[in-house]
């Protein structure tokens, strides 16, 4: 699997350097304000009123924008005004390193061309499941809903692979899993490295560092994460006309029979590519 972000690409292909690259990344954190940055900047809203509003994300499926409008913290006319100020001031990896002289404006023209044509194969902008999946919506909401969720809970940049059946599962740093049930079963797992973890603890801990926090305490901001966005799969599941039941999310280790596809059930892998390099895996086990 060769997923690659852009600036990752032209750093392996000897197309700009690695301090050409930090540069330019240097300069998109300068420029590009998150909303609640850009609300907050033009005086719409305070840090508690995204404090409030992260706090609910975590519970509704809904963009930043629409729940500080639905929470009466912002007006419809000022979320438009945010937009419209983060559009025009938006800049991309490849006009960053315009910018720091690192390509001409033909040059990043005649990359992107050929790095389209290089990621084609390995990833997609569609949740596409294998056929003849049973409940096909619901797994394709789960996977869309834990894409969102790792954007809006722990504001992590990604690319998705294509999903691929699975019978057995690679292993991975740390595993956390949370079972359905009800009218469909299935056991919803996500996979991260040592590095992610941490990424997670950070975000659903709102820490700097996480680094002197115990085992234990990191293992739970995962499970964490996992609980979010299952109580949101079976919110959404229920709007649907589908009855399902979570159970307290657990660890998984490699050692475990957890681990495995059980016979009878159908193996589903979601590959997660984030920016650093690190993949994190969705994987759901659906009774047949």
């Amino acid at each position: 699997m060769a997923v690659k972000f852009f600036g990752q690409y032209l750093v392996e292909n000897n197309l700009v350097s690695r301090d050409a690259l930090l540069q330019a990344i240097e300069l998109q954190d300068q420029k590009n304000l998150k909303l609640g940055e850009m609300a907050l900047s033009l005086g719409y809203l305070s840090q508690a009123d995204i404090e409030r509003a992260h706090n609910a994300q975590m519970s509704k499926d809904m963009k930043l924008g629409d729940l500080l409008v639905e929470m009466g913290i912002m007006t419809s006319e000022q979320l438009n005004d945010v937009i419209t100020h983060q559009k025009n001031t938006h800049l991309y990896i490849g006009e960053a390193l315009v910018q720091v002289g690192a390509l001409t404006p033909d040059q990043l023209q005649q990359h992107l061309a050929a790095f389209k044509l290089d990621q084609a194969l390995y990833v997609t902008d569609k949740i596409e499941l294998p056929a003849a999946i049973a409940n096909s919506t619901i797994w394709e909401m789960t996977a869309d809903l834990t894409y969102k969720m790792i954007t809006r809970v722990l504001d992590l940049q990604f690319r998705p692979g294509k999903c691929e059946l699975i019978s057995a599962p690679r292993t991975a740093f740390m595993m956390a899993a949370m079972d359905f049930s009800g009218d469909v079963e299935a056991r919803y797992v996500i996979s991260v490295s040592e590095n992610l973890q941490k990424q997670v603890a950070k975000a659903i801990l709102r820490e700097e560092t996480v680094d002197n926090e115990p085992v234990e305490v990191l293992e739970d901001t995962v499970m964490e994460f996992v609980n979010v966005v299952c109580g949101n799969v079976a919110a959404k599941a229920s709007q649907m006309g589908k009855a399902m039941e979570i159970n307290p999310p657990l660890t998984i280790k490699q050692s475990d029979p957890g681990l495995a596809v059980p016979p009878g059930y159908t193996g589903l892998l979601f590959p997660i590519h984030i920016d650093d390099g690190d993949t994190m895996e969705l994987k759901l086990f659906i009774k047949n």
